[in-house]
């Protein structure tokens, strides 16, 4: 019992410390993107503890962090712009509705269809996101306005401090794990910088954290059918986005952990979040692949490691403001740093001679199309180019093989699929001048599958029917009768079906 007591009391411990090194990365990344919006930085912050807050107590994967992310804040820069942040807000709440309805639709299941090469283009790819992403903090506001890359004294301090934070996360864990890494290389930099009066950026440079506690409120928008449609195309695009940034660092938790996440519960806890994100001034966001691996790698495993970390963000917004202002840059860039060190699988580069090469290809696609653009689009174009290449490769697989019989007639025993990308091979298969009267093309071992090949095979009819003479399907599975039945007018041919002949389904098995 007390052994029981302690594994809960040591796993608690785990979340609480892992949920504080998660705020203090949050805090620099929930203003920056804020930023990125054109929205005041509370307004980032207030969205990072709200996701963070609801998506752990209501729907979240055990260990995922949620807050403002960047995917979304580049997608609402036109409605703040154009509309103003109030705008926003209303789209914020028909954002997290259409989630709470995709969750409940039960299509979060449909994650588990991303292919492993855009999973592995999405992590690199989000991992070089990372990294570039922190090369803002290189740079210094001239007078001039413009901003400068550092250099001379403040760069070789800067470097110095986000190594030194990276060797602590390298070297502590090897020998004690009481305290994570991270949280122990935030603490070290920090009074580093401040007893030793070094002169660097702090996260006070970057925009004042104070505030209140989120208070609740309309947006002051007209509710008319005139907001709804400014509002909708952006509501579902960051729907979208957000969703699949989610669930994908669900996919990639479930990898770490060797557990499985519910892609429906995820996508209703992210729905709700953002509801009320809206309702309560926030920007709303998704999952953070970064802060999850911060977490993750922590120790924190639950939820409470997310509900801790919302909590030590509203106590930085509201009561430490100061102290926050006084944490170094540094010091969280070189967390970030160790991050993308962790996300990148750098295993992919030995799998480049090993997997196919139309793989490697779609890998290095999501990759590149993460960085210069956004995580949902690259995954979206990931998985139309995998289905596009393994399209390809299935259409140059079919084939007849012919045989005559002794009644005059002649047998096309036709293998592989027919669909949109094989018809054209498949029309070159036949030779209606030359071939016999009666033409059978044997289905067992073939399928007929869309509309393109409905039209093949009332093409090639029609050419047999041209040169007087009769073209039969034979061995057509049941399915492939029903759909041939259904387009009854759009085909004419002799269709002969074999009760011998079945297509392989689940329930058979």
């Amino acid at each position: 019992m007390f052994q029981l007591y302690y594994d809960h009391a040591a796993k608690a411990k785990d979340d609480v410390l892992s949920g504080l090194t998660v705020a203090f990365a949050l805090v620099p990344e929930a203003v920056a993107f804020a930023f990125v919006a054109g929205v005041n930085p509370l307004v980032g912050l207030y969205g990072a503890f709200l996701m963070g807050l609801l998506t752990s107590l209501v729907g979240g994967r055990p260990g995922m962090i949620s807050g403002a992310t960047g995917s979304m804040a580049v997608v609402m820069v036109a409605l703040v712009s154009q509309h103003g942040v109030e705008y926003l807000f209303a789209c914020i709440i028909l954002t997290g509705l259409l989630q709470v309805a995709f969750g409940g639709l039960k299509f979060g299941k449909y994650i588990r269809m991303v292919p492993y090469p855009v999973m592995l283009g999405f992590v690199n790819g989000l991992a070089i996101v990372i990294f570039l992403a922190q090369m803002q903090q290189f740079k210094v506001k001239g007078a001039d306005g413009v901003m400068h890359w550092l250099s001379g004294t403040p760069l070789f301090s800067m470097l110095a401090l986000v190594a030194l934070t990276m060797a602590i996360m390298f070297f502590l864990p090897k020998i004690t794990r009481a305290i994570p890494a991270g949280l122990a290389a935030i603490i070290t930099i920090s009074m580093i910088v401040i007893f030793g009066g070094v002169d660097t950026k702090s996260v006070g440079d970057i925009a004042d954290i104070s505030g209140g506690f989120p208070a609740f409120h309309l947006p002051a928008v007209p509710f008319t059918l005139e907001t709804l449609w400014i509002i909708l195309p952006y509501a579902v695009i960051l729907a979208g986005v957000g969703l699949i940034e989610s669930l994908l660092t669900m996919s990639v938790v479930d990898e770490m952990t060797g557990t499985r996440g519910q892609g429906n519960r995820v996508s209703i806890g992210q729905g709700l979040a953002n509801t009320v994100n809206g309702f309560f001034g926030g920007m709303g966001g998704c999952a953070m692949i970064g802060q999850t691996m911060i977490n993750v790698t922590s120790g924190g495993l639950r939820n409470l490691s997310g509900i801790a970390a919302a909590l030590f963000l509203l106590v930085f917004i509201m009561f430490a403001s100061g102290l926050i202002a006084m944490v170094p840059v540094a010091a969280l860039v070189g967390l970030m740093f160790m991050v993308v060190i962790g996300t990148f699988e750098w295993g992919s580069f030995n799998l480049l001679n090993k997997v196919p090469r139309e793989d490697s290809f779609v890998g290095i696609l999501v990759a590149v199309v993460t960085v210069f653009t956004d995580l949902a689009t690259a995954v979206i174009i990931g998985v139309i180019a995998t289905a596009l290449i393994f399209s390809w490769k299935q259409a140059r697989h079919i084939y007849t093989i012919r045989e005559d019989q002794a009644d005059g007639s002649r047998i096309y025993r036709m293998h592989g699929p027919l669909f949109f990308a094989s018809v054209h091979r498949f029309s070159d298969l036949f030779d209606p001048e030359n071939d016999p009267e009666n033409v059978y093309i044997d289905c067992a071992m073939s399928r007929i599958a869309d509309h393109s090949a409905i039209e093949a095979i009332d093409n090639l009819a029609e050419r047999y029917k041209k040169a007087g003479k009769h073209l039969h399907l034979t061995h057509l599975s049941p399915e492939c009768i029903k759909l041939l039945t259904t387009a009854a007018d759009l085909v004419e041919v002799n269709m002969q079906e074999d009760p011998n002949y079945h297509v392989a389904d689940d329930k058979l098995a």
